[in-house]
C-alpha cells in the first residue's frame, strides 16, 4: 500500500488548475498591458517635450491616422475665422460650466483648415461680443498640442448643430457643421499663451493615462496564490494531507 501525504481527490483538482491557469493567465496579461502602457506614456512625454512642427499638409490629410499624431506640438499660421466659432460642452479649471471655443484656422498659402480649441470660456462669455477683445483678426502664428477625434460612448450626450452645441469634439461633423468643406481630421488645442481680454483660456491639453496593470497583476496572482491555499486547506479537512492512519 503507498502511504502517500498528499491524496488529492479528482474534481476539485480539475476545478482549481483550471481557475488557476485563468487567474494566471489574468496576471500575465496585466504585465504585458503594463508595459504597453509604459512605452504609451514614454512616446507621449516625448511628443510633449518636442519642439513644435508644422502640421502635415493638406495633400496627406486623407490618409492620415489622427491617433499617430496626438500630443504631437504643431506651430499654425494662418487666421482665425471668428464668425464660426463652435462650442464644446465643457468645465473650467474650477469647475465652473461653460465651453471650449473651437475656432475654424485657415492655414496660410491654402494650407486648408483646421479647427482649433482655443480654449475655455465661462457660461456668461459664451456670446463673442462679450470678448471681443480675444477675436484675434488678420494672420497669427500659434503653437498648440494635436489631438485625434473624440470617441462616443453611450453615457456622452449627443451634439445638437443646430444649437451649435457639441458634446463630442469631431472635426468631421464640426467641419461639416461650418459648412466650410473638408477640414484636418485632427484638431488643435491652443497652448496656454494668454489671449487679450483673458479669453479663451487656453492650455487645456491634459494628459491622465491610468496606469493601474500593477495593481492588478499582483491582484490576479495573489488571488491564484490563495486558490492555492484554499485547495490545499480544503484537502486538509478533508483527511487528504498527512500521513494516514495505518
Amino acid at each position: 500500500m503507498v502511504n502517500r501525504w498528499f491524496r488529492p481527490l479528482l474534481w476539485p483538482t480539475v476545478a482549481t488548475a483550471i481557475a488557476l491557469a485563468i487567474l494566471i493567465g489574468l496576471g500575465v496579461w496585466q504585465i504585458e498591458r503594463l508595459h504597453w502602457k509604459l512605452d504609451l506614456i514614454a512616446r507621449i512625454d516625448a511628443r510633449m517635450a518636442a519642439p513644435a512642427t508644422p502640421p502635415p499638409p493638406q495633400a496627406e490629410w486623407a490618409s492620415l491616422d489622427p491617433k499617430a499624431l496626438e500630443y504631437r506640438h504643431f506651430r499654425l499660421a494662418g487666421r482665425f475665422l471668428n464668425d464660426k466659432e463652435l462650442y464644446y460642452f465643457a468645465q473650467g479649471d474650477q469647475g465652473a460650466i461653460g465651453y471650449d471655443v473651437i475656432t475654424p484656422f485657415v492655414l496660410a498659402d491654402g494650407g486648408g483648415i483646421v479647427l482649433v480649441d482655443r480654449g475655455f470660456v465661462p457660461e456668461e462669455l459664451k456670446d463673442p461680443a462679450r470678448r471681443k477683445a480675444g477675436n484675434i483678426e488678420g494672420e497669427v502664428t500659434l503653437t498648440g498640442v494635436a489631438r485625434a477625434p473624440q470617441g462616443r460612448s453611450s453615457f456622452t450626450a449627443a451634439d445638437e448643430p443646430q444649437h451649435n452645441l457639441w458634446f463630442t469634439r469631431d472635426p468631421k461633423a464640426m467641419g461639416a457643421a461650418t459648412g466650410l468643406g473638408p477640414v484636418a481630421p485632427f484638431y488643435v488645442e491652443a497652448d496656454a499663451t494668454p489671449n487679450s481680454g483673458g479669453w479663451p483660456q487656453g492650455g487645456r491639453t491634459r494628459v491622465d493615462i491610468r496606469n493601474e496593470h500593477f495593481q492588478y497583476a499582483l491582484t490576479w496572482f495573489g488571488l491564484a496564490l490563495g486558490l492555492i491555499a484554499v485547495y490545499f486547506f480544503y484537502h486538509r479537512s478533508q483527511g487528504r494531507v498527512g500521513r494516514p492512519e495505518s
